[in-house]
């Protein structure tokens, strides 16, 4: 068992903080950077393209490796997890405060729907405390102009996550995996369809230049392969277009504040389904939502067994962590190869993704609470902690460092002058620095600012910013 899963401390507003989840939330905020820092210093399009426009010495392809297998899309995953587990913290701590009266007075048909459904006030503090945060994505993308934001996606995916929150663990478990897997499902059905056309359509082509004659079916199979080809081939080329257009509005050689601007809305617009100059947008935000309420509902199955706040043993977690990355890292450095091949095959493995990222989240978790169960482990990841509890505010501060400092034209400019080496151990030297301002702001702070403004609202009341004096 852990040595931090203790609650060690509450917030002005009496939420309780428990260590372990904290150090958990610490290290994927941190994590957060080095997902994002090559779509603020770099071409967003080209993280979704060719991933050589970043830079692809030998230093880049070592950055670009480690980021892809160990980190890519996990702390995302943990950082959803964790809204699960403070989803079930936060309504059964407000449920207890609604218990029905003791005597039995409240009436066994409103106890019967409060048992299948929850109180409407613990619904509408829930569903409140998500609106606020919802907004906050708002600024986050409009005025911060962070197009990646998770703020607003977090908030709606919390709505539909809390509907299922008084299932058992089993159940929660078994609805997030079905939502993963249904995203494997598809994914991989289209894979092996592609693989398939395209080995059947080589054959026909041969048949075809040797003088054989086709049917009308096998015709069409090629034909489809062609529209196929030329789809992808124009996806490329709209790609390409669009790494171009964007390098051009965020340099500091043609670059204004305002082109800076119009370009991350245009992002925003091209994800919501809107056309942007190259063609028409793609409304992925369901998608976003989809996997998010799905691996909340894990990270609320696994606090429920007692799995992500530390209370198994640590042999416990020797074995998760040796299982999971035995699966997750596996999966990830085969669908990295696959991907630097750049050859356009419909590899099946690259379709595996959600569960790799999930397989290596959980790798994760289990290598903290590894760590967690030693005294020179819990010494060496107690800092994180504090980042975890101002974990909102270190958020924001990335984008307000990375956009509005680091690389936007109108400051230091250095947009498109870093490759991913470069770009990793930028957000390494970023984020030491917020780790170590985050345990120096606690030491004389109750809560940090943004966490500060957010729980404020939803209190309906201003909490005290500063720490009370002791005594």
């Amino acid at each position: 068992m852990s040595e931090t899963t203790m609650t060690t401390v509450a917030e002005p507003d009496g939420a309780p903080r428990v260590a372990s989840l904290d150090i958990l939330r610490g290290v994927a905020i941190l994590g957060i950077l080095f997902m994002n820092i090559n779509d603020m210093g770099g071409s967003l399009w080209a993280s979704f393209g060719d991933v050589r426009h970043l830079g692809w010495s030998s230093a880049d392809q070592v950055a670009w490796w480690l980021r892809e297998i160990f980190a890519d899309g996990t702390a995302r995953c943990l950082l959803e997890m964790l809204f699960g587990v403070g989803m079930v913290i936060l309504t059964d701590r407000a449920a207890r405060a609604l218990d029905p009266a003791p005597d039995g007075s409240e009436g066994v048909f409103r106890t019967a729907v409060r048992a299948l459904f929850g109180d409407g006030a613990v619904m509408r503090s829930y569903y409140l405390r998500n609106a606020v945060l919802f907004l906050f994505g708002l600024v986050h993308i409009f005025i911060l102009l962070w197009p990646g934001d998770i703020l607003h996606t977090y908030g709606i995916a919390a709505m539909v996550a809390f509907l299922f929150r008084r299932l058992g663990p089993g159940a929660l478990l078994g609805f997030g995996l079905t939502m993963a897997i249904g995203l494997l499902f598809f994914g991989t059905l289209g894979q092996l369809e592609a693989q398939q056309l395209r080995a059947e359509v080589a054959q026909l082509e041969s048949r075809r230049d040797a003088g054989q004659p086709l049917t009308a079916e096998q015709r069409k199979k090629i034909a489809t392969q062609e529209s196929n080809d030329a789809a992808v081939a124009k996806s490329k080329a709209d790609e390409r277009a669009r790494v171009a257009i964007e390098d051009k509005r965020r340099t500091d050689a043609t670059g204004t504040f305002l082109s800076w601007a119009t370009n991350a809305w245009g992002t925003v617009y091209f994800l919501l389904g809107g056309a942007d100059e190259v063609g028409q947008g793609s409304f992925v935000e369901p998608g976003f939502v989809w996997e998010a309420a799905g691996t909340m509902l894990i990270g609320a199955a696994l606090f429920k067994w007692g799995i992500i706040q530390g209370q198994r043993s640590r042999r416990f977690y020797m074995v998760t962590m040796l299982v999971a990355y035995a699966i997750g890292l596996t999966g990830r450095a085969i669908a990295a190869y696959w991907t630097i091949q750049f050859d356009d095959f419909p590899h099946v493995i690259i379709a595996a993704s959600e569960v790799t990222r999930l397989a290596t989240t959980l790798g994760h978790i289990g290598l903290i609470h590894v760590l967690l169960g030693t005294a020179s482990g819990t010494k060496l990841l107690r800092p994180f902690e504090a980042a975890g509890r101002t974990a909102l505010t270190i958020y924001i501060l990335q984008t307000l460092i990375c956009l509005w400092v680091l690389y936007p034209p109108f400051a230091l400019g250095l947009y498109g002058k870093q490759g991913w080496m470069a770009l990793m151990l930028t957000a390494l030297a970023v984020n030491a620095v917020l780790l170590w301002a985050a345990n120096w702001y606690l030491h004389h702070y109750a809560i940090a600012p943004v966490e500060w403004a957010w729980r404020s609202i939803i209190s309906w009341r201003v909490l005290p910013l500063r720490r009370q004096p002791r005594g």
